[in-house]
Order: structure tokens, then C-alpha cells, then sequence
């Protein structure tokens, strides 16, 4: 019998490496292909993979920037993976996933793991049997590392539960990383596993990827299973996978898409040759006809610095030989909103679910509401989706009317334009910083209530060294052509740049506070500063104290940035007027830090006799 450890610090510390295993190899940023080599050239096995992630996670999951990504880890992972390396040497491996190390979204059954749907309320309910596309991936050899934390209920885009509380982005850990799969983005985002599982019902698998810098497919309905899968729609519900490249996406594509007699939906599959995406990878950037689709990158609806990184990549992708289509859809958006289905099917979605998996200590929607066991941030919502009266069946049928318009009007402009894809922003604003307003999602409907396939694609950090995604709308089950356009991008523009706060470990250890000393320059008063840079969480702490004023009366202290090498903003003031000393701390945003960490950070100090500024520090990047 399985032996369930809830404390990720009780298996992590448990989790110590055979003393047989190879010298410890660098899993952040690698590949499954260059993990796979790895293997083959015996350089590493899938156990110390395992051991190696599971390292990352100590680090970082709930130390350092406390990402809180992973919720459950599975206690069989380390004799999983000896388990395959024992098949490799005996028989060779299965394919591309075997050894594999893989994160699971906690609303995908997994045998003998809790599957909590991201509530207080399943928080003891254990799947008995995997999700179809679990056992696929099993099944291609792949080792379940553990599942990921999610929204609750998958009832929005961030990524907040009663079970777990939030979850943080990689590249500001102040920030959300999208949702509801915010777990399995962050935690891929941040190389806690090769790639993993998520579901989108409206941009919870490509929000999450374009916060992340990932690539997240969502699949045509019918593509994949969602057998296994908690609902929120079933009509609208896709499962796929979140990957660092391509490459990647294909390959768990590969391992994961097909007919399943248990989700009747993808009957579309039966017959069809079995799924070859990474065989047939080619990139077609050049001569690919995108639709962009600029009503949504206005400066009204977009961030500005996300819009200037969506434009210059539109731009880049001509320049690679793309053709570029402005498109229009007149009357398209009161279509898409009447198209959701979601608040019609939740609640009794939710209850089959649990009718045919039983175990649960609820049964029903119902069995939650009012009773304390959901997160404040999903408790209005879920009320509203938990009516008291029956389903409208009439407005369910103009919804589903209404889905069928919106494809058809979609479609339709594609054909009219000549366009292989439609190209769109796959979050109109940067992750929310916690505890700020709730944003719109934007663009999620585009594919999620048409049914057609959508992927979301890295372009690039922006000026504020955020993440910045962009939507692939395709045909039906025209995912390899996506995926060809997609792989000709990152090709060309190599758009993945790694987080800074989960950088490789040295030693199986995190990277310490680093301590540096400036001094202004000049005959005139002086200021020397001390800083301690945390460089997990962009903590910088300063002690302050200023010299040689000679009668003369300080203004203030501040720290700036260098803008093409003039001088810039200031960001912060370190000692406010009359002060000589002071010691304080700042949370630098993401662009402070990227400036930190390029060195175009200066501290410039104001007296009464040098109004506009007198000596000057540059801050040296920390090493």
C-alpha cells in the first residue's frame, strides 16, 4: 500500500540520492531532448533527474522566492524513476518521455494521489485510477513528479486556493502567474520538471504559458481526453500540455493526444493515424499567412510596454518572411461573451464527476457553498454558478448557439483573408500583482467557445522584463501547422529567457545574498552605502550614511536608472531631506532588477548646495 507524504519537506528530506548515481547534472532549462541524451549517454539517470528537480523544489517551492507552485509530491518518484532505469538498461527506453520527469495539474486523477481540484473541500479525495492522459504518459515512460497547484475549482486566471493559498510567479515573485494551471506554469516556468499537465476552459493553459515564457496548446475539441479531468464545462474543458519549447509541447502532444471511448468527444480521433508532431516539426514561419488581429492591441484595451513587444515580435516574424494580414471581425465580442457555457454546465458538470468517482467527501457543489471550505477570492462566484433554481435551458441552448456562430464567423474571416492563423495577445496586461483589482482575460474566448486549436507563444521579456505571450488561432486539428509556425519563431528569435529567481543551484544550493559597497565621487559631499542584494527575491537592503557636507544641508539620496547611458528616473530615495543616515530595504520590481542585474543602477546624492545633483555611484551588477 502507497504511503501518502502531505509535508513536501518530509519527502524531500527522504529523498536522498543512491550512492551509485552519476555526478549531479544541471537540470534548469534542459530539454527533454538534452535530458534524454543525457540518459542514453549515461551521464545521468531518470532517479537522479528526479533527486535533481526535487532539489529545485526544496530551493525554491517553499524557500527563496516560496513560488508554492507543487502541492503534492508522489513518494513513489524516486522508485519510478529506478524502476525505468532498470527497464532502460534491460530493454532500452520506451521513447522520448522515458525517465521523464513531469508535473500534473491537481484537477488530473493520479492513482493514489490526492486529486483536490484545488479546494479545501477534496482535499483527502485520492483518485483510485489515472486520468487518460496520465496513464498515456505513463504509459510513454514519462515519471510523475508530483501535481500542482491550480485556482480553486478552476474558477478563474490567477491562482489562489483554500488548500493552498497563492501561487507566485518566477519572474516577480510579487505577481501572479495566471491560471487556473498557475501551478504547473510556474513550476515548469522555473524548472521544477521537463514539462506538464494543464486545462483550459477559458486561458488557463495559454495565460499561464505567455506569464511564464512557455508554450501551452490548447487542443481542438475533441484532440485530447478529458477523461479523468475535474470539470468546470464540458463542453468547453481541454487538457494539454505546458512545455519550455516546441519541441517539448510536441512531444507530450505525441505521448498524450487520442480517441477515448471514455470521452466521447474526441470520437473525431478515432481512425486517424496516431499523432506524429515531433517527427513532422518543420519550421514554417516563412511563408506562413498570419491574420493579426490589432482591434485588441490597442493602447486602450493593452499594456503598453506588453503592446511595444507584441508589435516589434509581429514585425521580427514579417522580417523571417511571414506574411502579415490585418484582420477584422466586426461584431465579434458580444458573440464570444454570449458563447460561454461555463455558468450553465459547472454545477452539474461537477456533480457527474463525483457520481462516477466516488470517494469524495462531497457530492455536490451544494455540499461546499456556505460552509467555509472555499477561498474568499472564489466564494461569489461559485455561489453564482450553484443556483438555486434549475438550468434555463433556453439561454444553455443560445449559448450553444451562439458557439456555433462564433466559429463559423471566425472561420469565415480566415477564409476571407486568406490566412493560415490568427494572431492575437494572449493576456492583454501583465500578471496582477497580489492583492491588486482582478484584470480582464481579454482573448480567451477566441478559441475556447469556437472549439478551434490555440497556442500560446513566447515573444520576449518586455521593457519591464515581464513575459509577454501571443495566441495562435488555427484551424480544426490543424495543431501541426501551429506548431511549425511556432517552432520557425523561436528558431529565429530563441524568445525564452530563464527567471531570475530560480537560477541553477551550485551544489544542489541556492545562490546567497550578495554584499557590495559604493562611494560617490567628488570633492563635495559624499555618500558611501552599503547594499545586500537577495537575488531570489530582489530584496535590496541598503545602509546609508553620508560625509563631508561641511555646513552644507542634504536633499536626498536616490537611487536611478540609466536610460542609453544618460541619466535616468529615480526609482527610490534612500535618505529623504535632512537625513545623514538611514538603513532600510527595497523590493525592486522586475525592471529594477533586470537594471540591477545590467548594471544601470546609480545612486546620485542632492544637497542645498548641489540642487541637481552632485556626486555619483554606479552599482555594480551583482555577482
Amino acid at each position: 500500500m502507497k504511503t501518502f507524504i502531505p509535508a513536501l519537506g518530509a519527502l524531500l528530506l527522504a529523498a536522498t540520492p543512491a550512492t551509485a548515481e552519476p555526478a549531479r547534472f544541471e537540470v534548469a532549462e534542459k530539454s527533454i531532448s538534452e535530458l534524454q541524451e543525457a540518459m542514453t549517454a549515461g551521464g545521468t539517470t531518470a532517479r537522479a533527474l528526479v533527486q535533481a528537480y526535487l532539489d529545485r523544489i526544496t530551493a525554491y517551492d517553499r524557500k527563496g522566492p516560496k513560488l508554492n507552485a507543487v502541492i503534492t509530491l508522489n513518494p513513489d518518484a524516486l522508485e519510478d524513476a529506478a524502476r525505468l532505469d532498470r527497464e532502460r538498461a534491460e530493454k532500452g527506453p520506451r521513447g522520448p518521455l522515458h525517465g521523464i520527469p513531469v508535473l500534473i495539474k491537481d484537477n488530473f486523477a493520479v492513482a493514489g494521489l490526492p486529486t483536490s481540484d484545488g479546494t479545501l473541500a477534496l482535499a483527502t479525495y485520492r483518485a483510485t485510477a489515472d486520468a487518460f492522459q496520465v496513464r498515456r504518459l505513463r504509459e510513454a515512460g514519462a515519471v510523475i513528479l508530483g501535481k500542482t497547484a491550480m485556482h480553486e475549482l478552476a474558477m478563474s486566471v490567477t491562482n489562489v486556493s483554500s488548500l493552498s493559498g497563492e501561487t507566485r510567479n518566477p519572474y516577480d515573485p510579487r505577481r501572479s502567474p495566471g491560471g487556473s494551471s498557475g501551478g504547473t506554469g510556474a513550476g515548469i516556468g522555473a524548472s521544477f520538471a521537463a514539462a506538464g499537465m494543464g486545462s483550459d476552459t477559458c486561458g488557463s493553459i495559454r495565460i499561464p504559458a505567455a506569464y511564464q515564457s512557455l508554450f501551452g496548446m490548447r487542443g481542438s475539441a475533441g484532440l485530447s481526453s478529458r477523461s479523468g479531468v475535474m470539470p468546470l464545462s464540458s463542453t468547453q474543458d481541454e487538457a494539454g500540455p505546458l512545455a519550455r519549447s516546441v519541441t517539448d509541447l510536441a512531444i507530450m502532444l505525441d505521448a498524450t493526444v487520442g480517441a477515448d471511448p471514455a470521452d466521447a468527444v474526441t470520437g473525431a480521433m478515432t481512425g486517424r493515424p496516431a499523432p506524429a508532431y515531433r517527427a513532422g516539426l518543420r519550421p514554417e514561419l516563412k511563408g506562413a499567412r498570419i491574420g493579426v488581429l490589432r482591434a485588441l492591441m490597442t493602447t486602450e484595451l493593452m499594456d503598453g510596454a506588453m503592446r511595444d513587444k507584441t508589435l516589434a515580435a509581429l514585425e521580427a516574424m514579417k522580417a523571417e518572411g511571414a506574411a502579415l494580414v490585418d484582420v477584422t471581425i466586426a461584431d465579434i465580442e458580444p458573440v464570444l461573451k454570449a458563447a460561454s457555457v461555463i455558468a450553465h454546465e459547472f454545477r452539474y458538470d461537477f456533480a457527474d464527476y463525483l457520481a462516477r468517482h466516488p470517494g469524495a467527501p462531497i457530492t455536490s457543489v451544494s455540499d461546499i457553498t456556505g460552509k467555509g471550505l472555499v477561498h474568499e477570492a472564489v466564494d461569489a462566484r461559485l455561489k453564482l454558478r450553484n443556483p438555486a433554481e434549475a438550468r434555463d435551458e433556453k439561454a444553455y441552448a443560445e449559448a450553444i448557439a451562439k458557439r456555433a456562430e462564433a466559429r463559423r464567423m471566425l472561420l469565415d474571416a480566415m477564409a476571407k483573408a486568406g490566412v493560415d492563423v490568427l494572431a492575437y495577445p494572449s493576456a492583454l496586461q501583465p500578471p496582477p500583482i497580489w492583492g491588486a483589482e482582478m484584470f480582464g482575460t481579454g482573448t480567451c474566448a477566441m478559441s475556447a467557445v469556437t472549439g478551434l486549436p490555440a497556442l500560446s507563444i513566447p515573444l520576449g521579456l518586455s521593457v519591464n522584463a515581464l513575459p509577454v505571450g501571443l495566441d495562435l488561432l488555427g484551424k480544426p486539428f490543424d495543431e501541426a501547422r501551429l506548431l511549425g509556425i511556432a517552432y520557425g519563431w523561436e528558431q529565429a528569435a530563441q524568445p525564452r529567457t530563464a527567471p531570475f529567481s530560480t537560477p541553477p543551484l551550485a551544489g544542489g544550493k541556492a545562490p546567497t545574498p550578495v554584499h557590495f559597497k559604493v562611494r560617490t565621487a567628488g570633492d563635495g559631499p559624499r555618500a558611501d552605502v552599503s547594499f545586500t542584494f537577495e537575488p531570489l527575491t530582489a530584496r535590496l537592503i541598503y545602509d546609508a550614511r553620508l560625509g563631508r557636507l561641511n555646513g552644507d544641508a542634504p536633499v536626498a539620496l536616490t537611487l536611478q536608472r540609466t536610460e542609453d547611458g544618460k541619466p535616468g528616473p529615480v526609482i527610490a530615495g534612500l535618505l529623504r531631506p535632512g537625513e545623514r543616515e538611514g538603513r532600510s530595504e527595497l523590493q525592486l520590481d522586475s525592471r529594477a532588477r533586470a537594471d540591477l542585474a545590467a548594471g544601470r543602477l546609480y545612486i546620485r546624492l542632492y544637497t542645498r548646495n548641489h540642487p541637481l545633483g552632485g556626486g555619483r555611484a554606479d552599482l555594480p551588477a551583482p555577482r
